[in-house]
């Protein structure tokens, strides 16, 4: 029987193109680029629709990289307004918190104060303005300031987390948002914890700053150009502009109680011959000759406004922040809608890619170069970051990519940061030199410690579990916002403002208790033989003290939230991309 149906000849049915090809694939356009589409009939109607098609296709995309390129510029415009709007709240109360110079002789105390400084002015560039100009004044010594310089390090990555965010709508695209500006705080926070101590013991950083700063002859030089602020003052200066002196006097005491808000930009002077000159400031070959004329007032929004310094910063803050939000959720539209099929796999192929072996070990290190190039090109590390972050919320780089390169904008910065303290005057030269110093050897001995090694690469990891902690539970990132960032160093400045033996006796046990709940914990996940029976498990505890459950229950209950359904592309069926070549 069955060799008679083996023989017998059955007629096999003939499948077109049309019966291979889902038809769910045919509504999305993606036939007509990926060539699955039959040959037509009409060789001549295919051309005429097949240039037609191409035609507003290139004009489609010429548009959206048109709305993309404007929206990262008002973008970069709303970070800068932001951090106008930081100094206007909070630069009095950082000039208050850093004339203490009792506090600041406490490395711990001083490190919170770099962290509060910095989040409160949102600019490291202005917190290391303040440090420069005090330890100039001898208002502080260098070894103090090493600890302010750790803190202003941690501070600024505040601003990629804030940008993440804005992500928070989708949890795939903030999972990956979250790790990424995570993995930039993990790490600045790692480094301290083992350079801090061992500062405190050896000096180190001091000592190694000093031999740098023999070892050259140094002169005063100019400054370097900065590229982004000229492409964004023309329209930043226009809503405010501030006088940057006031925030760095009111921590040398050499300020008065007047406003930050710029209300003179120049002076209009006239000299022996009859001519004139508007400058900022002072004229470029002024002399003794030269007579005081009027001064030229600034022209932006608030120039002789009846509002105090808090209005206007809370007015900036909740308009910059509204840009920003909008201006990200655009960028991210466009770049899911620019980065399908074909183009995103080639991107992320191109960007994620790796030298050949041996050599594939250079590709991290060449990242670094990259991410510190960029930084020194934007002078500003807080938009570099700000920018990698909603890229790798749509997956266009790894986590294992954005590393290295968060990294690399972290010596970038401190670059830029040596090369403004080159610009400073000669009485002031050596002092910001050595903090600028301080500031690159910190990230340099973080990169040698968490990044030289592949194994002691520890942010990696950490930040991808706390990414996956905050998908799950999206309120853990607001929590973490306000510990890391505001309630811890408030806390610990608290403490240290009863002293430092109270400070030693409230902070030494709870630290002690961290480590140990991380010790244990460790231990039950790779050696539960070594503990005892009892702390095998946290069970034996109540539940909202080992699980968040509970308090995600409560926060749910307070703050109910919709299901986001999220929209499913054909680019990102593994099938459909594997069956279109590069």
């Amino acid at each position: 029987m069955l060799n008679s149906l083996a023989g017998a000849q059955f007629p096999l049915p003939t499948l077109s193109t049309d019966d291979l090809v889902d038809p769910s694939l045919r509504s999305t356009g993606l036939l007509e680029e990926g060539g699955l589409d039959p040959q037509p009939k009409d060789t001549g109607q295919r051309k005429e629709l097949s240039m037609a098609s191409r035609l507003r296709q290139v004009i489609t995309i010429f548009l959206k990289a048109c709305g993309l390129l404007g929206s990262l510029y008002f973008f970069i415009c709303a970070l800068d307004i932001l951090s106008s709007a930081f100094q206007l709240l909070g630069s009095k109360m950082a000039g208050d918190i850093f004339k203490d110079n009792k506090v600041l002789s406490n490395p711990v105390a001083g490190l919170v104060i770099g962290v509060l400084v910095t989040v409160l002015v949102q600019s490291s560039s202005t917190s290391s303005s303040i440090v420069v100009s005090m330890v100039a004044s001898k208002l502080l010594t260098v070894k103090a300031s090493v600890p302010i310089t750790m803190g202003v390090n941690v501070g600024t990555s505040i601003t990629s987390t804030l940008v993440s965010m804005a992500q928070s709508g989708d949890r795939d695209e903030f999972r990956r948002a979250f790790s990424g500006s995570a993995v930039h705080s993990i790490f600045n926070w790692l480094t301290v914890l083992v350079l801090l101590p061992l500062e405190s013991a050896t000096a180190a950083l001091e000592r190694l700053s000093e031999l740098a700063l023999h070892a050259a002859s140094l002169q005063p030089g100019q400054q370097a150009p900065d590229i982004l602020k000229a492409l964004t003052q023309p329209l930043t200066h226009l809503i405010v502009q501030l006088d940057s002196s006031a925030i760095t006097g009111s921590a040398t005491g050499s300020a008065t109680n007047g406003s930050l808000i710029k209300q003179w930009c120049g002076i209009r002077a006239e000299t022996e011959d009859g001519e004139e000159c508007e400058v900022s400031g002072h004229c470029p070959e002024r002399n003794s000759t030269t007579l005081p004329g009027d001064k030229l007032p600034c022209h932006h929004l608030f120039v002789n406004s009846a509002l105090t310094d808090v209005a206007v910063g809370c007015i900036l803050l909740a308009g910059s922040l509204l840009v920003l939000c909008a201006c990200l959720v655009i960028i991210v539209k466009l770049l899911n809608s620019l980065l399908r099929g074909r183009i995103a796999q080639a991107v992320r192929t191109v960007i994620n890619a790796d030298f050949p072996f041996p050599f594939g070990w250079l590709s991290g290190y060449l990242a670094i170069l990259v991410g510190a190039g960029l930084t020194f090109l934007l002078q500003s590390s807080s938009v570099f970051t700000a920018a990698i972050v909603p890229l790798m919320g749509v997956g266009v780089i790894t986590l294992d990519r954005a590393y290295p390169l968060f990294l690399g904008s972290n010596i970038g910065t401190t670059t830029t940061a040596l090369l403004a303290a080159l610009a400073s005057p000669a009485d002031m030269l050596l002092f910001a030199v050595q903090v600028a110093l301080i500031h690159f050897f910190f990230n340099l001995a973080g990169i040698l410690l968490w990044y030289t090694v592949p194994v002691l690469r520890l942010p990696i990891p950490l930040a991808k579990h706390f990414g996956d902690l905050t998908a799950h539970y999206r309120w853990v990132a607001i929590a973490y916002l306000l510990l890391a960032f505001l309630l811890l160093p408030l806390a610990v400045f608290g403490l240290s403002l009863a002293g430092s033996a109270v400070l030693a006796g409230v902070g030494g046990p709870l630290v002690g208790l961290v480590l140990l709940i991380i010790l244990v914990n460790v231990l039950q996940r790779r050696r539960p033989s070594w503990l005892p029976p009892c702390l095998r498990s946290w069970d034996w505890l109540p539940l909202w003290l080992h699980s968040l459950e509970p308090w995600d229950g409560l926060v749910t209950r307070c703050c109910p939230q919709k299901a986001a359904v999220k929209e499913a592309h054909c680019f990102e069926n593994p099938e459909v991309l594997a069956s279109q070549q590069l």
